[in-house]
């Protein structure tokens, strides 16, 4: 069942807690409501009610488990971020599984944290996720690295057709986003604007054809515009 809003504060983060287990639940919403930068919008116990209280609460930011009745957290997040771009999804899920990871990120989510970090923490993951950054716990990082090397073989054993042509400054951006940097330090970097930032990042997803800055990321080793070691 779906919680109403439990405080309004403007310059708030507004966040909307997906689970099926209403005792995690409580306990983050618990959590969160302590944090007086954060504004808990609502609550859903499935994927279904994950997106029927997205589009009536439009939160900033999602705290959206993998494996749930009716319909699935992957499937909610694919919804949610075409009905709400701007909508950042951090999974918080117990699933160390390799698909629910990929299927993730490529569903458009920020991050995927699993639910051995103490629920203390999850705040400050808010907050990042709300700031740009993507967050991925170290376990499933080493196993997202791993998918990165095997995808550089896999690209070196057969032929690929040319893909699309990223401007140099596109190129650069990138870069600093595949170092988990966000918008603001980005610019900082490159001695741009933030909003001229925000523009090669969309620019880049546009041209190929991805939803997400980490998926952008999967795509750039795949295809050696990175030089990662």
């Amino acid at each position: 069942m779906a919680a109403d809003p439990i405080k309004s504060s403007g310059d708030a983060i507004r966040v909307l807690i997906v689970d099926d287990h209403a005792l995690f639940r409580r306990g983050l919403q618990m959590v969160l409501e302590g944090e007086a930068d954060i504004d808990v919008v609502g609550e859903a116990s499935d994927g279904h009610e994950a997106i029927e209280q997205a589009e009536k609460t439009t939160p900033d930011v999602v705290l959206m488990d993998v494996r749930m009745p009716k319909r699935s957290g992957i499937e909610a997040t694919r919804a949610i971020k075409d009905m709400l771009p701007s909508s950042k999804i951090l999974m918080l899920t117990i699933s160390d599984e390799e698909a629910d990871l990929y299927d993730a990120i490529k569903a458009g989510a920020a991050g995927y944290l699993l639910k051995e970090i103490s629920i203390e923490e999850v705040a400050g993951a808010v907050r990042s996720v709300h700031a740009g950054q993507s967050l991925i716990s170290p376990s499933m990082a080493s196993k997202l690295l791993n998918e990165f090397a095997a995808m550089v073989k896999r690209r070196d054993e057969r032929s690929q057709v040319p893909g699309p042509r990223l401007t140099d400054r596109e190129l650069e951006v990138l870069k600093l986003v595949a170092k988990g940097m966000n918008n603001r330090d980005i610019g900082t970097e490159l001695f741009i604007s933030e909003n001229t930032v925000k523009n090669h990042v969309r620019n880049i997803l546009e041209k190929l054809h991805l939803h997400s800055r980490m998926e952008a990321v999967v795509y750039a080793v795949r295809e050696k515009l990175l030089d990662i070691k």
